[in-house]
């Protein structure tokens, strides 16, 4: 069952609910207060019978355990106007103290109202009493009351009104309350449903857009929802919200797998040549050759294996870092970690000048192999792609030390500079100078896990600058 369904149900039921409440609630008090008029009208039928009675009946009273009282018409029984003259929907009668029919309108036998013992009872004792019985095939509502003197009961007055009309009227709005309620709940369970759908449809969109990313892996869809930012709208930000995320950790997850699967080409390249070059000259070990020619090729071979330990420790050295290894935090201080890098880099290049303007008692938060490596890479580069002088400076600003690394060599062209941290990436004039391009990735990578940031600038014919910043 849908939930549009269920809605639409559940808000039809609490209707329903709600109508029953509201038709029993008027079916009751119209029948009560229909009721309570009948009873106020026989009650003053009764009262008005019951004064014209002491007013008008002097005949001597017989014993009360007579057996026999004379039944007379209204007109013999009294001449006072009640009698003559009362409201046609009305039935009187006069009873003695023994509730024996005394007076009707005609002085008839079979005009008695029926009258329970428990009923007389209750009169004789002075006490009104109602009843409800058939009379010649009528329901009747029949109310008689005592009539005293002398705090006697002299007389009993019966007044009784047909309940036919009242329960037709009844009936008419039972009748009416029924058809109109079934027919409002059809209504109502159409236009609930079809402002369950209104209110709906966003969710619908929100499925439809869920089911289409889904075939067509389509990150970029949104739903379109231009309604009130109630619960709707709050769920279709939050899925809109969702589907940029998305977006972003596909564009992430596509753009590490292409970056892996050129790492990948990139890494069998790399490796493929020093082997290729070993196989090869394996394979001239097995022929007869003087012993210069094997001098040769053995040197041959030890530097291609240099080679290769070199890349797989620059790998080992990658792959670490991008698991995620946990580097120390520890303050650095930044004078001393690069006087000594830099006496370090000065013996790779004896001839080259390295200056350092570093301030004393300047720390970062960072790792000390870690930082030492990255100075390293970066000196390494300066010396491979300049031959001038390199300067190292390091300052603070606000809460951060800036470590800058210049050289003035060539310089790379803009188009490239975006590339120059994609891993065994090499500009065209680089192809004589050694290395396997994972420097700069690598420092990149570890400046990172530091809490820090890098920057390379670059202008053709005046050389580099790569910028590093630590927290202090």
């Amino acid at each position: 069952m849908s939930i549009r369904l269920r809605f639409t149900l559940l808000y039809t039921f609490i209707l329903a609910l709600t109508l029953t409440i509201f038709g029993f609630a008027l079916y009751t008090i119209q029948a009560r207060d229909t009721l309570n008029s009948l009873k106020q009208d026989l009650s003053l039928g009764a009262n008005r019978f019951a004064e014209a009675t002491l007013r008008t009946d002097s005949r001597p009273k017989p014993p009360r355990d007579a057996e026999f009282y004379p039944l007379l018409p209204f007109d013999e029984f009294s001449s006072d106007q009640a009698f003559q003259s009362f409201p046609e929907r009305e039935v009187a009668r006069v009873l003695d103290p023994n509730g024996q029919l005394v007076a009707s309108p005609f002085g008839r036998e079979g005009d008695a109202l029926p009258l329970s013992g428990k009923g007389l009872q209750t009169l004789q004792s002075q006490q009104d009493w109602w009843e409800t019985e058939i009379v010649s095939g009528e329901k009747m509502l029949i109310y008689s009351r005592p009539v005293i003197v002398n705090d006697e009961v002299v007389y009993i007055v019966q007044v009784a009104r047909p309940l036919t009309e009242r329960d037709r009227t009844l009936q008419s709005l039972g009748t009416t309350l029924l058809i109109a309620g079934l027919l409002t709940l059809l209504v109502a369970f159409g236009i609930g449903w079809v402002f369950s759908g209104i209110m709906l449809h966003p969710i619908h969109r929100i499925t439809q857009t869920a089911q289409t990313i889904g075939n067509e892996r389509d990150f970029t869809r949104r739903v379109n929802y231009t309604g009130p930012q109630d619960e709707v709208g709050q769920l279709a930000n939050t899925f809109n919200s969702m589907l940029s995320r998305l977006q972003d950790a596909f564009q992430k997850v596509e753009h590490s797998l292409e970056m892996q699967r050129s790492f990948v080409a990139d890494v069998s390249h790399e490796l493929r040549t020093p082997l290729t070059t070993l196989r090869g000259n394996l394979g001239l070990m097995r022929r007869d050759l003087p012993p210069e020619e094997q001098a040769d090729i053995v040197n041959d071979m030890v530097d291609e294996s240099d080679r290769l330990i070199r890349l797989v420790n620059d790998l080992l050295l990658l792959a670490r870092a991008d698991a995620g290894r946990s580097l120390a935090k520890e303050p650095l201080d930044t004078s001393t970690a690069l006087e000594e890098i830099c006496r370090q880099a000065r013996q790779l290049d004896p001839q080259r000048t390295i200056n350092l303007d570093v301030p004393a008692n300047l720390f970062i938060l960072g790792d000390r192999d870690a930082f030492k490596q990255v100075a390293l890479i970066l000196l390494d580069n300066a010396l491979k792609h300049s031959t001038a002088s390199i300067n190292v400076t390091a300052k603070q600003q606000g809460k951060q030390v800036e470590i800058r690394v210049q050289d003035f060599g060539k310089g790379i062209p803009t188009d490239k500079l975006e590339r120059v941290f994609d891993r065994f990436y090499r500009g065209d004039d680089t192809a004589t100078i050694p290395g396997f391009g994972l420097g700069l990735p690598i420092a990149k990578t570890l400046v990172e896990a530091q809490g820090g940031e890098i920057v390379l600038e670059s202008e053709l014919g005046k050389g580099s600058t790569v910028t590093l910043q630590f927290m202090l």
